[in-house]
């Protein structure tokens, strides 16, 4: 359909059905309109998965890797299978646009959402976020690059305002956006944040440079409630304000138009733009979204995408392990058997199951190796809702928990049988006055347990008759993540007998402007420290090898708040430190969705960072260990030894403030600014093989502009067929302008047999040497000679050349 057609259909609209469209119809959903055949556009959050339009465990949807983990793929083939695959199941749940990916940055290790951003560079996090747009939208799905921009932190992140640079903000916070545009995106979010005193809703930076300069023709839509005025947002670049059917346009923005304050001509911007998304994803007319992908198998996918994001920081000659030669394994940690499989927040998805680390071993070990447990001191895991392998239904008898909503006299209104005690959207029935969770639950361990309630308002909670919980708990906080997703948990504590069930009931009252979230927790005593530390000595002195996992807990590491440490929680150090002492042959799994300080890192005889996996993460990891497939990842962001070293660390606002004092030196970049070693640089990963890197060659010239390419002679001198990300970075030290030390400029993959020598070809492109000019507005590529630098990581470059660029130009 034409530009003109659309424009048409528009004009079939009165004024009242045009604003009507521009606020959503649901929490996931916008109206249709009949009179110009437009049907109703689904949205669903990403990025680990599509979880469709309902919070609800008994519709399962495929879990990826966490974000994070898929920059550290760089591999931008695979990147765009798995984003067919997040368009199959958007397909399959009748979702038009995926609100994913998050092209904000890694600016500090302590960043709540960390693991859902894909890297602390522009250049990486772009074209990561390209391949996954080019992916999903070949299939109709529509992608959204979010969260437009410099939404980088939770502290605040409401009402923070970033204060940036023009420079570090067009060459740094931008440039991932750029790069969406340039891949064909379809549409964008705004944050909830400020930049440089102007909300993201009403940010000029909507206009110029993204549907300006860029040219971006899609859809802007707002993060959930970010549309907060009414003139003020209408009259800049901001489309669609969701959720609905509330919000602050509606009536008010009919009577804004009709009083002159906003032109029309706003207004029929915004409703062309949606009618454009609608017709490209298949909901408008007659038009056809793209055929969806073939019948993928999902699972072997996302195995294969547990090894090409998982990252091996160590290897001292420990890994690959050789099962033929192992008679006893002890696999080690809570995180062995309870893995995080993906971040907490908005984006969550509830998988079919999730293969653990310990059955991904067991299997892989079955009938060759014993594999002992040992689940180590606590991990600091906060108590998890009741599930189906703890509890009954007290109704039916059936694995899970009893629904009811009751009245305000206690009369049962709606019940049902559910999978989980936690509960985002309970059925909301006529007359509802009290949400009730109730199940059976059976202690496996015996001595005094933790139980908990989420919720707002007045909450009650009882085991067996006792109150652990009674008392009201005033919502303190207007984040959606927090009052929808996950509220604050209320604890008391009882004392149970091992095998004796008990029933546990908790009601929370519904109050307006509260949600519905309710959550039931459970946890058993933590155990003996020092005694749990003792026993996993013992299993790991007597294995032939051990693997050790530890981890991040939904407490440390989640949306709606940042990190204030970068320790692993509970016992975890003590325990790998143990560990290795009595094995030099163990393995350290970390599982993580960002950086964790690693005091016990060159102690363990191997460290395998595997991120959040996703559903298949134990089988992922068995291959990994044992052979079958390397680790294929490179680390997407600088992981500091201490979290007093890293060079940029702060996310707290002071009087509403972030001033992003370091400019263009975030990652990489300030620590080389610094002149600080980190633990692990940003590229760093190690193959099964041992690569040299043997010669570079560069152009003389090059023009300004252009592209040119940087052929790197690699020699695999290992025993195994292996896979090198070959980096060229570039240094410009006599620059007339600020400058990093060094600044990635281009990669590529390679891979061949031991003993060949192969060529990587890596096009640098003409970006690569621009900077922006705030003087001139505009970008300037400075002429002269720039250091070409090839190797494996920012802090591991051992080849060197020098390309000259001619002729400065204007772009």
């Amino acid at each position: 359909m034409t530009d003109e057609e659309i424009a048409r259909l528009a004009e079939k609209l009165s004024l009242v059905q045009k604003v009507r469209l521009l606020t959503g119809a649901a929490t996931w959903r916008t109206h249709p309109e009949p009179a110009v055949g437009l049907g109703e556009l689904v949205t669903s959050d990403g990025p680990a998965g599509v979880r469709g339009q309902a919070w609800d465990e008994r519709r399962t949807s495929a879990l990826l890797p966490s974000a994070s983990a898929l920059g550290a793929m760089w591999d931008e083939t695979m990147l765009e299978r798995l984003g067919g695959l997040l368009a199959q199941e958007a397909r399959r749940k009748g979702v038009h646009v995926v609100l994913a990916p998050t092209l904000n940055l890694h600016r500090s290790p302590l960043g709540g959402r960390h693991f859902e951003c894909l890297a602390e560079d522009p250049e990486l996090a772009g074209r990561t976020g390209a391949a996954l747009i080019r992916g999903m939208q070949a299939h109709g799905v529509a992608a959204t690059a979010k969260h437009y921009v410099a939404n980088d932190s939770e502290t605040d992140r409401l009402t923070v305002d970033v204060r940036v640079g023009e420079r570090a903000l067009r060459e740094v916070y931008l440039a991932p956006f750029e790069a969406a545009v340039e891949a064909g995106v379809w549409a964008v979010m705004s944050g909830y944040n400020s930049v440089n005193g102007a909300t993201m809703t009403a940010n000029p930076l909507l206009a110029e440079p993204l549907k300006g300069e860029w040219g971006f023709d899609g859809l802007v839509v707002s993060d959930w409630g970010a549309v907060r005025t009414t003139v003020e947002t209408a009259l800049a670049a901001q489309d669609l304000a969701m959720p609905g059917p509330d919000g602050v346009w509606g009536e008010r923005l009919v009577e804004a138009v009709e009083s002159g304050e906003v032109p029309v001509e706003a207004v029929d911007d915004k409703v062309r733009r949606l009618l454009r998304l609608a017709e490209r994803v298949g909901a408008l007319g007659d038009s056809r979204p793209a055929p969806p992908p073939g019948s993928a198998r999902p699972r072997r996918l996302l195995r294969e995408a547990v090894a090409a994001g998982s990252v091996l920081l160590r290897n001292n000659g420990v890994l690959p392990l050789d099962a033929d030669e192992l008679r006893t394994v002890a696999v080690i940690g809570v995180h062995a058997s309870q893995p995080r499989s993906q971040g907490g927040g908005s984006a969550g998805v509830f998988p079919t199951r999730v293969v653990t680390p310990l059955e991904g071993i067991r299997a892989k070990l079955r009938g060759r190796a014993r594999v002992v447990h040992i689940p180590g001191p606590s991990a600091g895991t906060e108590p998890l809702p009741l599930d189906v392998d703890r509890c009954v239904d007290p109704r039916s008898g059936d694995r899970g928990v009893l629904l009811r909503m009751l009245d305000q006299s206690g009369r049962e209104l709606y019940a049902e049988h559910r999978l989980s005690g936690r509960l985002l959207e309970p059925a909301l029935v006529p007359g509802a006055h009290t949400v009730e969770i109730s199940a059976l639950l059976r202690p496996d361990t015996g001595g005094e347990w933790t139980f908990g309630i989420g919720g707002f308002g007045k909450l009650w909670l009882a085991v067996d008759g006792r109150t652990l919980v009674d008392d009201t708990f005033p919502r303190l906080t207007d984040d959606p993540a927090v009052v929808h997703v996950a509220p604050p948990c209320q604890y008391g504590r009882t004392h149970l007998t091992r095998g004796h069930a008990v029933h546990v009931v908790a009601r929370r009252e519904l109050a307006p402007d509260t949600g519905r979230a309710t959550v039931v927790t459970a946890a058993p005593p933590a155990p003996d420290p020092a005694a749990a530390l003792a026993e996993a000595v013992t299993a790991a002195r007597d294995a032939d090898a051990v693997v050790v996992v530890v981890g991040t807990t939904e407490g440390s590491e989640s949306e709606g708040y940042d990190r204030i440490s970068l320790a692993l929680p509970g016992h975890q150090d003590a325990l790998v430190a143990a560990v290795a002492a009595a094995n030099p042959r163990t393995v350290a799994v970390v599982n993580t969705g960002g950086p964790v300080e690693l005091p016990w890192r060159d102690e363990a005889g191997a460290v395998l960072l595997t991120w959040f996996p996703g559903q298949e993460a134990g089988a992922g990891l068995a291959d990994m260990l044992f052979g079958q497939t390397e680790p294929g990842g490179r680390l997407p962001t600088t992981w500091g030894a201490r979290l007093d070293d890293v060079p940029v660390s702060r996310t707290h606002p002071e009087n509403g403030v972030l001033a992003y004092e370091e400019g263009l030196h975030i990652g990489h970049r300030a620590w080389l600014r610094s002149g600080r070693q980190p633990a692990y640089w940003f590229g760093h990963g190690l193959a099964y093989t041992i690569w040299e890197y043997e010669a570079i060659d560069v152009p003389r010239t090059a023009p300004a502009g252009e592209p040119f390419q940087v052929r790197v002679r690699l020699r695999n001198t290992g025993r195994r067929t292996g896979k090198e990300v070959v980096q060229v970075y570039l240094a410009r030290p006599a620059s007339q302008v600020e400058r990093p030390v060094r600044w990635l400029a281009g990669y590529t993959s390679v891979e061949c047999a031991p003993g060949e020598t192969v060529t990587a070809v890596v096009s640098v492109p003409g970006r690569a040497v621009r900077h922006w000019s705030p003087e001139e507005h505009g970008w300037v590529t400075e002429t002269g000679p720039y250091q070409v630098a090839a190797g494996r990581s920012a802090g591991d470059l051992p080849l060197a050349a020098v390309v000259d660029i001619e002729v400065k130009v204007r772009e």
